[in-house]
């Protein structure tokens, strides 16, 4: 897989690429993660905002040098999604990442001040998205967020890939509760199911946990196909 990025502030990624989850995928080889300094696709004067038309205030990313490197990106591979961060864009969520991990190559946008020409959005991107309903100042973690939440599910990143199935959100319901040793710790105790060694009744029990915490916490996921 091979994402590029198109960002004002590429620095931001150079510790991503280098822990954990990522890192283990970029070296294997699983996932190629490029980072694009918008500046170097400006002007001569490497000028790569401006203020927006209707005199309101703030300042938003050309048009230009989004495009040209986008034009650039297109000569040399097939992108399956232009993705643009922002917060009016579909929530992400667990289908959405798992969506992504089938893809072979993306092309992720990075906003920056009041955002983007529009025209990008209109014209250049071909989906939208959002980390939540709020604002922060810039689009590179929220696209770290994105990579992150698709990397980890390529097939041989994981230890165990069945680990991955159980996550919360891969069948619209919260995990269920976790513990590891000590089996007591100050008179907290493991539920002694867990320590059996029935598979069938441990089963049960995360099954109907996992209902239970999700009617909880968060019953509009049982509104959700």
């Amino acid at each position: 897989m091979r994402i590029d990025v198109l960002t004002l502030f590429p620095d931001v990624f150079d510790n991503l690429n280098s822990f954990s989850i990522i890192k283990k995928a970029i070296s294997s080889n699983k996932v190629v993660i490029k980072t694009h300094n918008l500046r170097e696709f400006a002007d001569n004067s490497r000028k790569v905002d401006d203020y927006p038309y209707g005199g309101f205030p703030g300042m938003v990313i050309k048009i230009e040098p989004i495009d040209r490197c986008i034009e650039q990106l297109k000569e040399i591979n097939n992108y399956d999604e232009i993705i643009y961060l922002t917060p009016d864009g579909d929530l992400l969520n667990q289908k959405t990442a798992n969506h992504f991990s089938t893809l072979q190559n993306i092309i992720i946008i990075c906003g920056h001040y009041k955002g983007i020409d529009h025209r990008v959005r209109e014209h250049l991107v071909t989906k939208e998205i959002s980390i939540g309903e709020f604002v922060v100042s810039g689009g590179e973690l929220p696209a770290a967020v994105l990579c992150d939440s698709i990397i980890r599910l390529l097939p041989g990143i994981i230890g165990d890939e069945s680990s991955a199935l159980s996550d919360t959100f891969q069948d619209n319901l919260l995990s269920a509760p976790i513990y590891t040793r000590p089996e007591n710790y100050k008179g907290m105790k493991v539920p002694k199911v867990l320590l059996s060694g029935n598979d069938k009744e441990i089963q049960k029990w995360n099954d109907e946990k996992s209902i239970e915490r999700t009617k909880l916490l968060r019953p509009n996921l049982f509104d959700n196909d």
